[in-house]
């Protein structure tokens, strides 16, 4: 698995390079081109979930922790962390938002009959994936509804509500759009509050945020490292970020205003990172210095991520129906629904026990990289070599959105 997930990297950051230096100065339109803040918010609510808000003051320790995983000691936990969360990785998202987005409309291998049913059973299973991260990591926010430890019935329902949430909000894009710009201003807003919780005491100043901060430089400094797998911990995050980048991409490619794919590029890999960058720094100064969390700031933190994995979902049922033609006005909103709900219900418990997991997602939307590369090579080189603009159809009023020149 190591040896798969380490050639489809490979090929990945080749194949970016290949993008800039071919079409790097084109725009990027997208059929539903919206402005650029609100695709910046779409992209980043779109593409992380609730493992951004849960994961982090669980996993400090860990790195920390160098007697038991020595191949972190080349730089601290807030860099590791950074590192399995933002910049380098977002490359990913952009090669499968410009493929969406310019390529593949003169390729149409998303259309064949066998890869729109495996990329759509990818898009259903990371769905069930991303619930069942917030039904495992419940206990340890919310331990006022249980031990702390088990996951209990409450759980259970909290998770069948924002599936349920999630599939009402994908029946109108109005919705998707909506929740993605709430979504992006409650993240904001959560991390102004643990900011100032935790530079605005008595007892701490804002030079330690300044001081926390400088150590993404450990990151930076040693961004090489982060590019293949330090360990199988890595290597699992590496996979998830795998099993997204195509949907994403998918999802994302319609929102592009206009920007040339360098700016496209610029924009995945900075705009998310900044946010990030800040979040992170603001949960490790409570992790280092053992500011208590627990109660109003953990049910914030709670509250949050539960908005992050509905405004995910929401978004990646829209696409998976459209993909496969199952949306309300074809089926009806009562069997949309019920079935989506009961699919992505089923699916979370398949992951709650261990009969799925997210690697194998990953591994599959590697092979589909490698295999879309050899149909272009044997079947669309022409039509690819010959790309010098996003489809002409893609009508773009620049009246009407924030173009970035």
């Amino acid at each position: 698995m190591t040896s798969w997930l380490s050639a489809g990297i490979i090929f990945t950051f080749i194949a970016i390079f290949l993008v800039l230096f071919r079409w790097g100065n084109i725009r990027c339109v997208g059929v539903t081109p919206v402005k650029t803040f609100t695709f910046i918010a779409i992209l980043f609510t779109s593409g992380l979930d609730v493992g951004l808000i849960m994961f982090p003051l669980t996993e400090f320790a860990g790195y920390a922790d160098l007697t038991t995983s020595p191949e972190y000691s080349f730089t601290n936990p807030l860099a590791i962390e950074f590192g399995f969360w933002a910049f380098l990785i977002w490359g990913f998202y952009f090669l499968t938002c410009f493929y969406f987005c310019v390529i593949e409309p003169k390729v149409q291998f998303f259309e064949l009959p066998l890869i729109k049913l495996i990329n759509n059973v990818v898009i259903i299973g990371t769905c069930a994936f991303t619930a069942y991260l917030l039904l495992s990591n419940l206990p340890w926010y919310l331990p006022e509804l249980g031990d702390g430890e088990s996951i209990i019935g409450s759980f259970y329902l909290v998770v069948l509500l924002v599936i349920a949430t999630s599939v009402y909000s994908s029946t109108n894009i109005r919705y998707v759009r909506f929740l993605s710009l709430a979504t992006t201003w409650l993240f904001l807003g959560l991390i102004a509050l643990m900011w100032a919780g935790a530079f605005l005491s008595a007892d701490s100043n804002i030079s330690e945020f300044a001081s926390t901060l400088s150590l993404l430089g450990g990151y930076f400094g040693n961004i090489q490292k982060f590019a293949l797998p330090l360990n199988d911990y890595h290597e699992f995050y590496l996979y998830w970020w795998f099993a997204w980048s195509i949907m994403i991409g998918q999802f994302t490619a319609r929102f592009v205003s206009g920007l040339r794919t360098y700016q496209v590029l610029a924009a995945m890999l900075v705009f998310p990172s900044i946010p990030i960058a800040i979040w992170f720094a603001v949960l490790y100064y409570y992790s280092a210095n053992g500011i208590e969390t627990a109660g109003f700031y953990n049910i914030t933190m709670a509250i949050v991520g539960i908005t992050f994995v509905i405004n995910s979902l929401d978004s990646l049922i829209r696409l998976y129906t459209d993909n496969l033609n199952l949306g309300v006005a074809r089926v009806g909103r009562v069997k949309y629904f019920l079935g989506n709900v009961i699919a992505l219900s089923l699916l979370t418990l398949l992951f709650k026990l261990d009969f799925l997991q997210i690697q194998w997602v990953g591994a599959v939307v590697i092979g589909l990289f490698f295999t879309c590369f050899g149909y272009i090579l044997v079947r669309r080189f022409n039509a690819v070599r010959e790309i010098s603009s996003a489809p002409v159809e893609n009508k773009l009023d620049f009246n009407k959105i924030n173009l970035v020149s």
